[in-house]
């Protein structure tokens, strides 16, 4: 009976929904060096009265202007800290993101991104509509503009990398019509819950997808099941790299994932970790820092793995460069203090 509950009500939300739809308001920017996120954050901002653009945003969210990534996580306390309500979710699919555009809410998705001259990324875009009947979003897409037009397949596959990651802000007085939309998804934890179902059911589907399994790695993290989802991901990572969405890829990169997959996303560094496995962190962060000097993050976890295994001084100097490229970087600076502290 549940299941034929939830089914009627998808069904009738699907049906529900206009043709077509298309939010007029926000004010497209096109993006400067590195500042995809800064620059999508102060569009969905704009939609609300913000005038911030990434003049203003950029320098709070990434001090170092080469850092390669901007977290959604980030992007949401910024939000927050200027009085914007925020939902940042996973496992979202087509009829939510149709939903909340219905709704008046643009909605940021974080995305795989290919360009001939580049190769393949991660990418934020802002969705401003859709229209069914073509089976099309609108999106304001700082990199190719504001009259960017994306299939709901293409959406989908590369919005699946990113764990189907999707950020809304509000003004505070919509919160009561965004969490209509959401129902239970606004729930502590309940999109850990669908995003676990959606890896395991995708994994199954089609075991050679790599970044299914990744998800399902990510999310076991989530839930707190390091080793199973070290397993995960090492599943993951054996399976080889699709040429159409890593595109230049360097002959000597440690393992299958995109070349750029730990520019964006953590969780192997910590499900290694957790399980003992340091020097898998240092090989994955050792091919990261190999291309990019200023990553943060790859610091911080090699730093970790190294005073694992007893080298404090090369530990202390990874927190320390953590700490160079991004100076708010909590978590390294409670690392440093603490190598500091086992002298």
């Amino acid at each position: 009976m549940r299941l034929l509950l939830l089914f009627l009500v998808a069904f009738g939300n699907a049906w529900a929904l206009p043709g077509t739809v298309f939010l007029s308001g926000a004010r497209h920017e096109y993006q400067r060096y590195n500042n995809c996120g800064p620059v999508t954050l102060g569009m969905a901002l704009s939609f609300w009265g913000s005038r911030e653009t990434q003049y203003q945003i950029a320098p709070l969210l990434k001090p170092n202007k080469n850092d390669k990534n901007v977290n959604a996580d980030e992007m949401a306390a910024y939000a927050r800290g200027r009085g914007f309500g925020v939902h940042l979710g996973v496992a979202g699919d087509m009829n939510l993101l149709k939903r909340l555009l219905a709704g008046g809410f643009p909605v940021i998705i974080e995305t795989w991104f290919v360009t001939p001259d580049h190769g393949g990324m991660g990418h934020y875009r802002l969705l401003v509509g859709y229209n069914e009947a073509l089976g099309l979003f609108n999106a304001f897409d700082s990199y190719y503009g504001p009259k960017v037009t994306l299939r709901y397949s293409d959406v989908d596959r590369l919005w699946q990398v990113f764990n189907r990651t999707y950020l809304v802000v509000y003004a505070r007085g919509q919160q009561d019509k965004l969490a209509a939309i959401l129902g239970n998804r606004m729930q502590e934890g309940f999109e850990w819950q669908l995003a676990l179902e959606q890896a395991r059911r995708e994994t199954q589907q089609n075991p050679q997808n790599a970044f299914a399994w990744f998800n399902l790695g990510t999310t076991l993290l989530r839930l707190g099941n390091a080793p199973e989802a070290a397993r995960a991901y090492d599943r993951s990572r054996r399976i080889a790299p699709s040429p159409t969405l890593d595109p230049r890829r360097p002959s000597n990169a440690v393992a299958n994932w995109p070349w750029r997959m730990l520019w964006y996303q953590f969780g192997p560094y910590e499900a290694y970790y957790q399980t003992g496995r340091y020097q898998e962190v240092i090989a994955l962060a050792n091919d990261v820092l190999g291309r990019v000097d200023d990553h943060e993050e790859s610091y911080y976890w090699r730093g970790l793995a190294r005073k694992a295994l007893g080298s404090l001084e090369a530990a202390r100097a990874d927190f320390q460069a953590a700490l160079r490229y991004k100076p708010g970087y909590r978590e390294a600076a409670v690392a440093l203090q603490r190598a500091q502290g086992s002298r």
